[in-house]
């Protein structure tokens, strides 16, 4: 399907930092391009030909705007499913495909997936409730210290909590859930898999992340990753298996366990553009998002190599600030070596809401590291 010299439209349900990172390409190849987002200040409301708001929860206002578009995808996992569904079924190509969101955005059923299909992970059970697993656990059945997870509507650290003790256990929200083996990890590593309709596939290099202990969320991403090509082969391999299993259009974005013996465990995925791969932008041939773009419009996928080594650090908002935003000590930041922010355009910080990330280059990744590092330390994002 031709998007180049054709009044035909892509949709995109959410309007985001991801949408907003989407729409550089489609700036660039002058794609006619919809938004859908709850908000009025959404991120894309400004790069896009069209924006809509409205909920994209919702089965008749994903239906409606999807009858507008000629291919849809989404830059969120929580859209409706069943509206999905009934556009496949009357001609509009959604990628990825309504049963590939199906399986990932519940996480029970995306484990079992996992399992089904031999890949490996860490052991987990699934509850209906939480009374379910209190009773698990009275039974000898499941023991403390565990990682529980929302089933659904988890994100950044959200839905997400490892359980030591029974207090912790009264503070988990009486919804599905599963029970998830807490596993000793070395390192936590990502990687992305992008396959376009026609079967062509690639692999991003593999990167390592380094989270914030208290938001749960990724504070440095380094790539590629510093471990020996022996283990980030292993990774990549294990990502490809995981695309394979899916069948997926788009990105998918892997993430693994690194274990002191050596294995490598999935962890989850996400079947759009992600976190780990904003650092692409800077450091790849081809960025994570024109690669979205290209698999999506079933277009020749582009080289998904290294130019160049790279660190990523995540903006949030700052401990106890919330309100309108600044960015304090940009122009220090701007004047090291190397460092490119991205800000995306939220009028309204909180804390560890995701604000921006800066990306540094440089030919020695360790060097790299330690001006994140000075960066990090710099910029604040307050109210």
């Amino acid at each position: 399907m031709s998007f180049f010299s054709t009044h035909k439209t892509l949709g995109i349900l959410g309007g985001g930092q991801l949408g907003k990172m989407l729409l550089y390409t489609t700036r660039k190849w002058d794609i006619k391009t919809h938004v859908l987002d709850p908000s009025d200040d959404a991120p894309c409301k400004l790069a896009c030909d069209y924006f809509e708001v409205g909920d994209f929860k919702d089965f008749q206002t994903v239906y409606d705007f999807g009858k507008k578009v000629d291919v849809l995808t989404f830059e969120i996992e929580h859209v409706n499913l069943d509206a999905l569904k009934q556009l496949e079924k009357e001609g509009i190509n959604v990628y990825p495909s309504a049963s590939t969101l199906e399986t990932i955005q519940n996480k029970s059923t995306q484990k079992d997936f996992y399992v089904g299909h031999k890949i490996p992970t860490a052991k987990h059970q699934n509850f209906e409730n939480i009374d379910q697993l209190k009773n698990a656990i009275e039974k000898k059945a499941l023991s403390f210290p565990f990682v529980w997870k929302s089933a659904l509507l988890g994100y950044d650290g959200n839905g997400v909590s490892v359980v030591k003790n029974h207090e912790k256990l009264a503070q988990l929200p009486k919804v599905a859930c599963l029970a998830e083996e807490l596993v000793p990890f070395t390192h936590e590593l990502a990687v992305i898999i992008c396959r376009n309709p026609s079967g062509e596939v690639i692999a991003y290099p593999t990167v390592e992340m380094e989270f914030h202990p208290e938001a749960n969320q990724v504070e440095y991403v380094l790539c590629p990753s510093r471990l020996d090509k022996t283990i980030t082969e292993k990774a990549k391999n294990i990502a490809l298996q995981v695309s394979e299993s899916f069948e997926h259009v788009g990105l998918l974005a892997v993430e693994l366990f690194l274990t002191p013996k050596g294995d490598i465990l999935v962890n989850e995925v996400a079947p759009r553009p992600h976190n780990s791969g904003h650092v692409t932008i800077e450091t790849s041939y081809t960025d994570q998002f024109e690669q979205h773009i290209r698999a999506i419009l079933d277009l020749p996928l582009g080289n998904a190599e290294n130019k160049v080594s790279g660190v990523m650090v995540n903006l949030v908002g700052a401990e106890k600030h919330n309100g309108a935003v600044y960015y304090q000590h940009m122009n220090t930041i701007l004047e090291m070596s190397g460092v490119t922010p991205h800000i995306y355009g939220k009028k309204e910080t909180r804390p560890f809401r995701k604000m921006g990330h800066v990306t540094i280059i440089n030919k020695d990744l360790e060097t790299a590291r330690k001006i994140a590092e000075d960066v990090k330390k710099t910029i604040q994002v307050i109210s």
